[in-house]
């Protein structure tokens, strides 16, 4: 939680007036991506002025994927995959560019849309080769296991 309130408050100041009542930060925001949590959570080191770095869990805006401690085999081979595919793009593109950041529901953690520095967008990716599927934060997640 104090990680995800100094990102957005290191990033205010440089918003107009109106944005403070959504507290949602347009970016782009520069970030070197230190490791892949799972399918659609990156641990990221991000830059909102020079000189200024915050390290910061982001979840990817509009997907949702396998949870790696999923309640069946098909669950967790499935998060492995989204996984390893995110862990491929990252490696390839190690610099993102976080835009439309925004406080998550879970602490310590925000929420972005993410792009890759060769203009790539992840969560796009994932959803085209059906590793994620659409979520936009409120209701049911979707669950392998449950749809047997």
């Amino acid at each position: 939680m104090i990680v995800q309130r100094t990102l957005i408050a290191l990033l205010l100041p440089l918003l107009p007036v109106a944005a403070y009542a959504e507290t949602v930060v347009e970016g782009p925001v520069s970030a070197d991506v230190v490791r892949v949590i799972d399918g659609d959570t990156l641990l990221v080191l991000a830059r909102p002025w020079p000189q200024q770095t915050v390290e910061v869990y982001v979840r990817l805006r509009g997907i949702d994927t396998p949870e790696l401690r999923s309640a069946c085999a098909e669950g967790r081979q499935a998060a492995d995959e989204v996984r390893h595919l995110l862990e491929e793009m990252a490696s390839a593109s190690p610099k993102v560019s976080l835009t439309k950041i925004a406080a998550d529901k879970y602490f310590g953690r925000i929420v972005a849309d993410v792009a890759l520095a060769d203009g790539r967008n992840p969560a796009r990716e994932m959803m085209a080769a059906g590793l994620a599927t659409h979520y936009a934060g409120k209701g049911r997640k979707n669950d392998l296991c449950i749809q047997h």
